[in-house]
């Protein structure tokens, strides 16, 4: 009889099991029925879920519950809560828990347990991080958007490395104090008397103290005023602050990377502005070629000093608020970006479908999501915003807070609205028919003309910095000299302000 044939059937390797350690689990919870004061030292890191043991996590909620309530948390007086668990009837009933508590040397190393259990349970989530991106990414319906899988992703991980952090959002009044020292002596030693980060406008920085981290700061305005500007203006000067002082060895300093959000223009636009400013060369020469040798010289120079600028750029359209906190959070993580600018707000997209009924709510929305932003990565930032088009029908044009378009939210959120505002702008919009007077016209229109020449000498190449709304201090209005050829704010020579120009409400 011939031999059979035995064929090997190749089994599945069993998945490996999670990260655990359930004997850990069993002594931290009778140390803990041991000597109920080990629950503070644990309670603000541990949760009930991070335990793998189902069983163990039920025992440490109802440990919990008991201590909350001034009560001691032993086996006798946890055993009524669990008299119909079928958890605990498979381990033989109530009487489990008075095994937990059968070795005091737990004693010793309940907080080394604690800590083992989280990391654990970190590990495990990072593993169903990575099972649900494989099982999503293995799906090829239709309806399949493999750029909102990695977004989801991304938040998934960021979740799990947050839950990493420090534990709780508790400080002492003496924590609180030493931070508040720090912060004045940073300012102190700055020689700008900054506590945050530069803008790279002295007078702002006196007024505002710098830019602070978790602060949202609204920079609004009608079209032409230079928001945008402004904004490029501030990131190029917080970059080249951080790029100067890492040079310079200096530890704390007083810059930072930039992430800049554009939803409107690109990225080369953006740098065109950059180098414009730095090569003082118009923009609009760059772009028409009508620059000389020596310019383009100068202009090549701007580059290369610039090439290494830690300003990122983002000017994908369309961003959702969720969508731009995860790249915010890719960046912090990649990049360790200080600075977060968003150019502009009303660009920005809601979780929901828009619509004009509920736009109002899909700005709060996103309001809400950028302050929540500054507050968890712990940087500021500067969103852009439209003002309504009410300014343009009064005759002082300078805009209100009342004036910010489609949301008083956004007012409400900020920590600083600042309004740009130039005069020079309006007056162009109204300038005299000089044409006219010189054909012998009145003599009154023959005054209005040199009136309005005189507000102009006095508008030209001045930009006012409204600050309408600060939490750390006071509002006022900040003079600015603005270039228009070169979209370039600076501070004003010190003898405009002593002559009365800067006012300070």
């Amino acid at each position: 009889m011939a031999d059979l044939i035995r064929i090997a059937v190749p089994q599945a390797p069993e998945p490996p099991s999670l990260p655990h350690n359930v004997e850990a689990e069993a002594a931290l919870l009778g140390a803990l029925m041991l000597d109920n004061r080990i629950v503070e030292d644990v309670q603000l890191r541990l949760r009930p879920d991070h335990f793998f043991e189902p069983l163990h996590g039920r025992i440490y909620e109802a440990l919990l519950r008991l201590v909350d309530r001034n009560m001691v948390a032993t086996p006798v007086t946890l055993r009524p809560m669990f008299e119909g668990d079928a958890g605990m009837r498979e381990l033989g009933g109530p009487a489990y828990l008075a095994q937990l508590t059968g070795s005091g040397a737990a004693l010793i190393g309940a907080r080394d347990f604690a800590n083992q259990i989280y990391d654990l349970a970190l590990l495990r989530a990072l593993v169903g991080v990575g099972r649900t991106m494989v099982e999503q990414a293995l799906d090829t319906s239709e309806d399949v958007d493999p750029k909102a899988q990695i977004e989801e992703a991304e938040v998934q991980l960021y979740r799990v490395a947050e839950q990493g952090g420090e534990e709780g959002g508790v400080k002492s009044f003496a924590q609180a104090t030493k931070q508040v020292i720090e912060m004045a002596s940073a300012a102190l030693n700055s020689g700008g008397h900054i506590a945050g980060l530069t803008t790279g406008l002295e007078r702002l920085n006196a007024k505002i103290g710098g830019l602070h981290p978790s602060d949202l700061i609204i920079i609004a305005g009608r079209p032409g005023m230079g928001k945008t500007s402004l904004a490029t203006n501030i990131a190029f000067n917080v970059a080249r602050r951080y790029t100067r002082d890492l040079a310079a060895g200096i530890e704390k300093s007083v810059g930072a990377p930039v992430a800049f959000f554009s939803l409107e223009m690109s990225a080369d636009q953006l740098a065109t502005r950059v180098l414009s400013e730095q090569a003082e060369i118009s923009a609009e020469q760059i772009r028409m070629g009508r620059i000389s040798n020596a310019e383009f010289n100068s202009f090549a120079r701007a580059a290369q000093d610039l090439e290494n600028l830690p300003l990122f750029i983002d000017d994908t359209p369309g961003l959702t608020i969720a969508a731009l906190r995860t790249r915010a959070r890719r960046l912090k993580r990649q990049r360790g970006i200080g600075v977060i600018i968003v150019d502009y707000l009303q660009l920005l997209q809601g979780s929901g479908k828009s619509s004009d009924a509920n736009r109002v709510q899909e700005i709060s929305e996103i309001s809400r999501g950028l302050k929540t932003l500054a507050k968890e990565l712990n940087v500021p930032v500067i969103a852009l915003s439209q003002l309504s088009r009410q300014v343009e029908q009064r005759e002082n044009k300078k805009p209100v807070l009342s004036d910010l378009r489609e949301s008083g939210s956004i007012e409400q959120d900020a920590d600083m609205v600042w309004f740009v505002y130039r005069e020079e702008y309006y007056l162009n919009l109204i300038s005299p028919k000089a044409a006219s007077i010189e054909a012998g016209d009145s003599a009154v229109e023959v005054t209005a003309f040199e009136e309005w020449q005189q507000k102009m000498a006095r508008a030209h190449n001045r930009a006012d910095l409204i600050i309408a709304k600060q939490r750390h201090g006071s509002t006022g209005t900040i003079p600015l000299k603005f270039e228009s050829k070169f979209t370039k704010f600076s501070d004003l020579a010190d003898e405009y302000y002593t002559g009365g120009g800067y006012d300070d409400e």
